[in-house]
């Protein structure tokens, strides 16, 4: 059990816990891959309405077992279709979710904390503070509520809303497995981008677990002083830091990394900044994304 209840959350199982979870209640292995069926493809998330099982089945997995459901406080479109959804966990914390429609696809930003720690000097969620980090179901949660209320699955997930990922590791590693899996959401591991500010050791850690994750990283600074300021972890772990650990993550995994920068007019964005962060970034395979 993930979040909190009385019951099983199937939703932050992975397809192993899973098969183990049904076959524990004396229940054949193979009504795991019906449930997988119903919830990651169908999206029907009540075991009463799972036609292909049994009645006495259905009343049984009911009272033990549980989809993860969100409730919905508030959502707001954007004019070129983006949907911003604002979503009520049981405790009463709220998070954020995106779906950002592209002309050939479809993409989930979700969140993995509530608050965030990084207190980014430009960023909402960090002024905001940190409460507490997401539970793996609540993870996953985001991108079915998301699929079901607009009946239209995602081509990629992106793991960069409210939160730092890699603080959240335990959980944000099982919720890829659990979208990855293909007996369960099926999402293409190269289909997934974790986004961070920069911790090395969630790098390496990422690249070697899952080399076909993409990794986004926020700079936002090409020079310390400045990232000092607009995020506070880079006392921490500074550029250099970052940089010979995404020279690390292509070592291992070979893939592109992606470098985030928001433009900050007076802060950033004078021409030095930008020489200097092409000397940065010329010996890293990269893509540079100006916000």
């Amino acid at each position: 059990m993930d979040s909190e209840g009385s019951t099983l959350v199937v939703t932050g199982m992975t397809y192993e816990e899973l098969v183990e979870c049904v076959t524990s209640l004396g229940v054949e292995r193979y009504r795991a891959d019906q449930i997988a069926d119903w919830v990651y493809r169908k999206r029907v998330f009540d075991f009463l309405s799972m036609t292909n099982l049994s009645k006495i089945l259905r009343e049984e997995f009911s009272r033990r077992l549980e989809v993860l459901r969100l409730d919905l406080v508030e959502v707001q479109t954007s004019h070129d279709g983006t949907r911003k959804y604002l979503w009520k966990l049981r405790d009463g914390e709220t998070v954020e979710s995106v779906s950002i429609p592209y002309p050939d696809r479809k993409a989930a930003c979700i969140s993995t904390q509530v608050g965030c720690p990084v207190k980014c000097a430009f960023c909402a969620t960090g002024q905001s503070g940190f409460v507490r980090n997401l539970h793996t179901d609540e993870i996953v949660a985001q991108v079915l509520m998301m699929e079901s209320l607009e009946k239209e699955r995602f081509n990629n997930i992106v793991l960069m809303g409210m939160g730092e990922p890699f603080l959240n590791i335990r959980n944000v590693f099982k919720a890829i497995e659990i979208l990855a899996h293909p007996k369960l959401r099926n999402m293409g591991w190269r289909r997934m981008t974790l986004s961070t500010v920069g911790i090395p050791e969630g790098m390496e850690e990422l690249a070697r677990r899952y080399p076909q994750v993409r990794l986004s990283i926020s700079l936002h600074a090409a020079f310390n002083d400045v990232r000092d300021y607009l995020v506070p972890m880079n006392h921490k772990y500074p550029i250099e830091m970052i940089l010979n650990a995404a020279k690390r993550f292509q070592e291992i995994t070979g893939k592109r990394v992606t470098f985030e920068y928001v433009l900050i007019k007076g802060v950033n964005d004078r021409q030095e900044d930008a020489q200097k962060l092409v000397e940065l970034l010329k010996p890293i395979k990269s893509h540079v994304n100006l916000i």
